[in-house]
């Protein structure tokens, strides 16, 4: 019901925008600039999203097939059982969707996203075998997909590389505060689910998340103290590195099973093109709605009005600039990315003021939360997505509020 109505919403939004374009200020080619934006959302959402993807799914899920067929997902779910029981108690003990969704936290904790989504889209489909209701989500797959999109990530080298092309001085000064922005928004996703479902934290779940935060903070403590060169090239040979290591883990550890890994990983590569026939109808309905209210002009009033009561309560308002990207990033990645890219080849910005230091922390502490719940909900056909769209956007703003804060500590 909740995604049904912010669909409605987008395209009813949209149209009373354009018209009062139209009827007030004379834009005559606001309906023209709406119906080319459908007809070219819609393609490039399966050209430039599902199909690049297929190639991603293909691999990975046959892989993934290798590594559930040896054991190793099943010696991943006992090993973090402990804490999964505790934030997923829906899930049987030892379930392979355990291991599957840690495979899924650590590329993304890890910035490998080609990797994280088929893992991801995995566990959706572990998941949903558990679920009864087959088109009504569960409080396993909401507390799954809100983590998700609360983009938890270490390694946040995208956002250094788009700054360093764009002449950035300090290209890796918001490596710290990403990863702040990003955990605080996670741990916001966590409590916010755990409210909602009325999960009880005890001393093992206070002392998992307590050593999660120590390891970050030590391998943080340890980044920090490299140079910028040195912190670009520690990223890039760790995140690569590491996923050469899990492909062949997985293959390696298939033959020392006894399996027949190349017939394993055929078998479950076959499943991605389903997969993404799944999704597609999904993808090109919500993005054709977002570029929609996009291109109206709904979304520039939402952010001048948001930046009028900023100032009219008196806050600070430099950060007001990059506020564009916090607001559309839940929305659109590529449109938050762009609005993002807008800030850095500004004159008189550019990427090392405070907008577009702040618009870096806007970019690496959340993910796209209508995207993903139209990827993951989509590809095992749920309808009925109960509260799991409040609670993500609940989450961004606690993210949002979080680094604001964050970039105001680190850069002024």
């Amino acid at each position: 019901m909740a995604l049904n109505i912010v669909w409605i919403a987008f395209f009813v939004i949209a149209f009373i925008v354009a018209l009062i374009k139209l009827v007030f200020f004379g834009d005559i080619e606001i309906f023209r600039r709406l119906a080319d934006g459908i007809f070219d959302s819609a393609k490039s959402s399966v050209l430039d999203v599902a199909f690049p993807l297929t190639g991603t799914m293909v691999f990975f899920l046959g892989l993934l097939n290798i590594a559930e067929k040896a054991g190793a997902v099943r010696f991943l779910a006992r090993f973090v059982n402990p804490l999964m029981k505790r934030i997923f108690p829906g899930v049987p003990e030892g379930h392979p969707a355990m291991g599957e969704m840690v495979m899924n936290f650590s590329a993304n904790l890890l910035g490998l996203d080609n990797a994280a989504t088929p893992f991801g889209l995995k566990a959706m489909e572990s998941l949903q075998s558990l679920n009864p209701e087959k088109e009504k989500a569960t409080n396993a797959q909401i507390m799954f997909l809100v983590l998700h999109t609360s983009g938890l990530t270490i390694i946040p080298l995208t956002i250094i590389a788009y700054r360093i092309s764009a002449g950035s001085t300090q290209p890796a000064a918001i490596f710290i505060p990403c990863v702040l922005g990003t955990l605080v928004t996670t741990l916001a996703s966590v409590a916010v689910v755990s409210i909602w479902q009325k999960i009880k934290w005890d001393t093992v779940l206070f002392v998992w998340v307590i050593s999660a935060l120590s390891a970050v903070t030590l391998l943080l403590f340890y980044i920090n103290h490299l140079s910028p060169q040195q912190k670009e090239t520690f990223t890039t040979v760790v995140g690569n590195l590491l996923l050469l290591v899990i492909v062949l883990s997985f293959i390696v550890g298939g033959a020392w099973k006894r399996i027949n890994v190349f017939d394993a990983f055929i078998e479950g590569a076959k499943t991605g093109f389903d997969v993404v026939l799944k999704i597609i109808p999904y993808l090109v309905g919500m993005l054709v709605a977002i570029r929609v209210f996009r291109d109206s002009g709904a979304l520039e009033y939402v952010i001048s009005g948001l930046a009028w009561c900023i100032q009219a309560l008196g806050f600070d308002t430099a950060f007001v600039p990059a506020l564009p990207v916090a607001i559309m990033k839940p929305f659109s990645g590529s449109g938050a990315r762009g609005m993002m890219l807008d800030i850095f080849k500004n004159p008189s910005l550019g990427p090392d003021s405070f907008p577009g230091l702040a618009a870096s922390i806007f970019q690496g502490s959340a993910d796209t939360t209508f995207y993903i719940i139209a990827l993951y909900f989509g590809s095992v056909g749920i309808r009925k997505v109960r509260y799991a769209i409040w609670a993500g956007m609940i989450a961004d703003f606690i993210g949002v509020i979080a680094a604001i804060i964050i970039a105001y500590i680190f850069f002024t």
